[in-house]
């Protein structure tokens, strides 16, 4: 397990040096940059040192040098801890991710829980109860929870929020503790904003993986194993849990890798542009609307990074949850 874990750490930083290349290509193959942008800014404003102002910043942002040398000083002091300058913002990359690298994190394991906490029980249940009034019902909320995109859920809930319950459903805290040091208070009153962007990205989750549950649930339970089990007098509840869940969960555990965390992250980036949440990707796709090269290609290795992080814990989960899998 450990030589595993070691080979795929080493997979993960090759992935994370190409995707960072290719990002780094792709935010300098338009014509302009920023500093261009700003300059023509400055020149509409009438500014007369406008010139010598945007030659200070290239020379300041090393944009006067060729590519390579760009990119090469861009990840040397990345590894470093030094993510470099955003320039919309002239302020470092590093402290203005830095919580909202935390606020990513702590939405996307929120919503991971709640989803597989509503998922597998209901997914077991659509299962072992087919074609029941129960089961229709189940089934018919996982196919609206498919077909809702997260964001137009999220206008619903703030709408009502707003007009309805006469509450204040955007951001993750209050207005005092929006920049209050860390506290128990202040984690309190991030509770209390959590769960309606927790609870918005469940829902369009939790369908796809109740209907997945239930279709490999159904196969396993016609195995020889499980009517071995029956045959040895296990009651139907003991068989169901610790014998067929155990084989039918596997698939939602690759799903949670490879296709759970980056949609999750995609889709609380949508909703978190909605309902104006602290977390990476608004500021990413501002970043890349703006051509803030050095904002941008830091969000796309952190979120890279995430996303590989994901596929490994998925991975070990994998090997744990079914004693068959040898990962070495």
């Amino acid at each position: 397990m450990l030589n595993y874990i070691v080979r795929r750490l080493g997979y993960a930083l090759i992935m994370v040096v190409l995707v960072s290349f290719a990002s780094f290509v792709l935010i300098n193959l338009p014509p302009s940059d920023f500093l261009t942008q700003k300059l023509e800014q400055l020149r509409a404003r009438g500014d007369r040192s406008a010139e010598g102002q945007i030659e200070t910043y290239r020379r300041r942002y090393n944009l006067d040098k060729p590519f390579m040398w760009q990119y090469t000083n861009w990840a040397v002091n990345f590894v470093k801890g030094d993510f470099g300058e955003s320039f919309e913002y002239e302020r470092p990359v590093r402290d203005m991710l830095g919580e909202r690298v935390t606020m990513t994190i702590i939405l996307g394991v929120a919503t991971l829980v709640v989803v597989w906490i509503l998922a597998i029980p209901l997914g077991v249940y659509s299962a072992t109860k087919q074609y029941s009034p129960g089961d229709q019902i189940i089934t018919t909320i996982s196919f609206v929870g498919l077909g809702m995109p997260g964001f137009l859920l999220a206008l619903l809930i703030l709408y009502y929020a707003i007009t309805v319950l006469n509450i204040e459903a955007t951001g993750l805290f209050s207005l005092e503790y929006l920049d209050a040091p860390w506290s128990w208070a202040r984690v309190k009153d991030l509770m209390n904003h959590l769960w309606i962007p927790a609870i918005i990205s469940a829902i369009t989750g939790t369908g796809g993986l109740t209907r997945i549950m239930r279709g490999n649930l159904l196969d396993t339970l016609g195995q020889p194993f499980v009517e071995a089990a029956r045959a040895r007098g296990l009651t139907n509840a003991v068989v169901t849990w610790k014998h067929a869940v155990r084989i039918a969960i596997n698939p939602l555990i690759v799903i949670l890798g490879s296709e759970a965390l980056p949609g999750i992250i995609a889709g609380t980036g949508l909703v978190s542009i909605v309902l104006n949440l602290p977390t990476i990707f608004p500021m990413y796709i501002d970043a890349l609307r703006k051509l803030d090269m050095y904002m941008a290609g830091t969000c796309i290795v952190i979120i890279t990074f995430l996303v590989l992080v994901g596929n490994l814990l998925a991975d070990i989960m994998l090997a744990w949850a079914d004693p068959r899998i040898r990962l070495e």
